[in-house]
């Protein structure tokens, strides 16, 4: 906000930028986000620019940027902007080329599909302005291609896109030791600045991105749209609930409404987009799909079509929740609820872009749970709760995984000198001692002379291609690439193609049935031909605790109690919602949790409505008196079948002196890349501290508890 008297922000950017921004993109003046970050982005001040979907953050970023770029003559390659995705990067790549194109600068885009003469031009001509992922970064780190200490020697700021989508998990535990590791070679302080959709902590989040320089350097967090303290809601009807029972049913009522429009629906799984498409394409609708497990030509041509198209469909996972642009949306079609408000709030941020329209969603509920679960959701969103970011705790296989590849970029490492590359970065300091010593102990490390280096353990491991494979911080599925003659479709789960089958074996992906003619085991590949109905989608995964979070569970308990959300429910999903309460009825209770006996089994449940996580860290710490043999749910745990009420006292007494974190299972310890690399100990330990939730299983402890029994 301008102060009336102080003088205008606008002035201190470059002359030949202010010029193109009103004759070339002929805007009347900046947003206030963009005319509040003038000022502390030129004074070299860490920031966090916070604003709605299609806010302008780009700009935001880039206009002080290039204009410190232009004013103090940077030279070289020094500006980053980072993204969670390729397809992101590919749809900013001409914007950002416009903008440096003015005051006679280059931008770049470097990431995996970037090919090998591209990427040659780009170490010979250093573009001002490199768009790339952490992944690739750490790749150019470690490459003997790359000159990284001269490629990186301008480097002045970094920008991270969706920084958000970073914070809350590993990769951006990954992203910040790679920038720690970056200030170490450029031998100086590089500006961070993280763009985000609203999060309930922002001030926290920019702490988190400046890692081991926060509390030293200036920070700033930017964000206008959040002096108002009210929520600001979409008027009644924008935002709709309605219960169809079916994924037919929901294709059913997709195709007979909003004729004429663009419309995209979100799905909360692979299987869905697929099942979905397939549907609305026999019904007559265009149709185009989205989600990662097709190939990068696939999806492009999916998004480019759509966005050229008109009355038209396009069914996505998650993957275009974020800022791709898929041009001008008339309507956001959710299918079920996503797991976050802060999700919604990306989703319901593609629509109402153009001059006097609204922002809208239509929730299609396909079962109870779903309804309850969008209920709760939109309950939340219409208070003005977003979920806190916070960072995974202890990444100790993100520590062994950056120690390798330290000792990669650097070839040796001083064996007392190495936590000095992270700054003092949290996990990355004296904590990480017994890390190095496993490494050296099984192999994956050598130590001579006092020196650290790659030892025969990590070759044989992780040495494939270059060690392409330690640049990777997540574990994907083990998957087989579908091709029809030489064009690739994507990807499916190996059980469809092991499973027994009568009759021809049927693959449905790109909303399209697919015959299978030949699967090459070796290369883990399969070879498909078009057909007529009859397909079938799968994805497998490990999707660790993916679960409720105690928020959203008790905002669900408030439904069942009878809180409505402020949206227009259609009679469908009013019937079903009142169904849904006089059904639970038992399990919920105003002043406190509830526990059952009896009803349709034996079992004893206690109804926390405390979210899965909270729900095993109770289950943990209450052991003497729970079932050994059950997997908590996000509203109950059971309890033994022959619990007294004085051993329920004492047990819960003792537990509120000490929680227990969840026993994990080895088998998960697969879905944590790296953990190989970790004493099996530390490994269970960093799951175990990921799968509890000791705030909201104190909480859950402390309520009052009604002791019930049903016929």
């Amino acid at each position: 906000m301008t102060v009336p008297g102080a003088p205008d922000p606008l002035d201190r950017l470059h002359p030949g930028l202010i010029h193109h921004i009103v004759n070339s993109l002929g805007w009347p003046g900046l947003r206030p986000l963009q005319e509040e970050s003038i000022t502390p982005l030129l004074d070299g001040s860490d920031a966090v620019l916070l604003a709605p979907t299609a806010g302008g953050k780009t700009e935001a970023a880039a206009f002080p940027l290039l204009s410190r770029m232009a004013q103090e003559n940077w030279t070289g390659t020094s500006v980053l902007y980072v993204c969670p995705l390729k397809a992101l990067l590919n749809n900013l790549l001409p914007r950002l080329e416009t903008y440096t194109s003015w005051l006679g600068r280059t931008a770049a885009l470097w990431h995996g599909d970037i090919g090998q003469s591209r990427r040659k031009l780009i170490l010979r001509e250093r573009p001002d302005v490199l768009l790339t992922t952490p992944e690739s970064l750490e790749a150019m780190l470690v490459s003997v291609n790359v000159d990284h200490r001269a490629f990186f020697s301008g480097l002045r700021a970094i920008v991270v896109d969706e920084v958000h989508a970073f914070a809350g998990d590993d990769r951006g535990w990954h992203l910040l030791a790679v920038l720690e590791r970056l200030e170490r070679v450029v031998k100086r302080p590089v500006q961070r600045i993280g763009l985000s959709a609203t999060v309930g902590n922002p001030q926290q989040l920019l702490s988190w991105l400046q890692g081991s320089s926060a509390g030293t350097r200036t920070a700033h967090v930017v964000a206008p749209h959040l002096r108002d303290e009210s929520p600001v809601l979409p008027p009644p009807g924008d935002v709709q609930l309605d219960y169809v029972g079916s994924l037919a049913n929901a294709a059913t009522v997709i195709a007979a409404l909003h004729h004429g429009e663009k419309r995209l629906v979100f799905c909360e799984s692979r299987r869905q987009v697929e099942e979905l498409g397939a549907s609305l394409r026999a019904k007559g609708v265009a149709t185009f799909l989205s989600h990662a497990s097709l190939s990068t030509d696939e999806r492009r041509r999916a998004e480019e079509a759509f966005a050229e198209a008109r009355d038209c469909v396009i069914v996505s996972t998650s993957t275009l929740e974020l800022g791709i642009d898929v041009g001008d949306l008339d309507r956001v079609i959710q299918i079920d609820a996503p797991g976050t408000v802060a999700s919604f709030l990306q989703r319901l941020g593609r629509t109402g872009r153009r001059p006097g329209s609204m922002r809208n969603c239509l929730f299609l509920a396909l079962d109870e749970t779903g309804l309850l679960s969008a209920a709760a959701l939109l309950l939340l969103w219409s208070r003005g709760w977003v979920e806190p970011v916070v960072a995974p705790p202890e990444p100790r296989h993100i520590v062994a995984q950056q120690i390798l590849a330290l000792c990669l970029q650097e070839h040796r490492v001083g064996d007392q000198l190495w936590q000095e590359w992270w700054g003092g970065l949290g996990p990355f300091g004296p904590g990480a001692e017994p890390i190095v010593r496993h490494l050296l102990d099984e192999g994956y490390l050598d130590r001579d002379g006092g020196m650290l280096f790659i030892g025969p353990e990590a070759e044989r491991r992780f040495g494939y291609r270059h060690f392409m494979d330690l640049t990777a911080v997540f574990t994907a599925a083990p998957e087989f690439t579908v091709l029809s003659g030489r064009t690739e479709i994507g990807t499916t789960d190996p059980v469809l193609l092991t499973q027994e089958v009568a009759g021809p074996r049927r693959l449905l992906l790109a909303g399209r049935s697919w015959q299978v003619t030949y699967i090459d085991w070796s290369r883990r590949r399969c070879f498909v031909e078009p057909v007529e109905g009859g397909g079938r989608a799968r994805w497998g995964g490990f999707g660790l605790f993916r679960t409720a979070s105690y928020e959203l569970t008790q905002a669900a308990r408030e439904v069942l109690l009878g809180v409505i959300p402020p949206v227009e429910l259609t009679r469908r999903a009013s019937g079903a919602l009142a169904q849904i309460r006089e059904a639970g009825a038992e399990v919920v209770h105003s002043d406190g949790t509830v526990i059952v006996r009896g009803g349709r089994d034996t079992n004893v449940r206690w109804w926390t409505w405390a979210g899965y996580r909270a729900n095993a860290t109770l289950a943990a710490t209450l052991s003497g008196i729970t079932d050994p043999l059950q997997r908590p749910t996000d509203a109950y745990l059971r309890l033994r079948e022959d619990l007294t009420a004085e051993e329920w006292s004492k047990a819960k007494s003792a537990a509120g002196e000490q929680l227990c974190l969840p026993a994990v299972d080895e088998r998960a310890l697969t879905g944590l890349k790296f953990s190989v690399a970790l004493p099996q100990r530390l490994a269970e330990a960093t799951l175990a501290a990921r799968l509890a939730d000791l705030e909201g299983a104190t909480a859950a402890l402390a309520a009052p508890v009604r002791f019930t029994s049903e016929p």
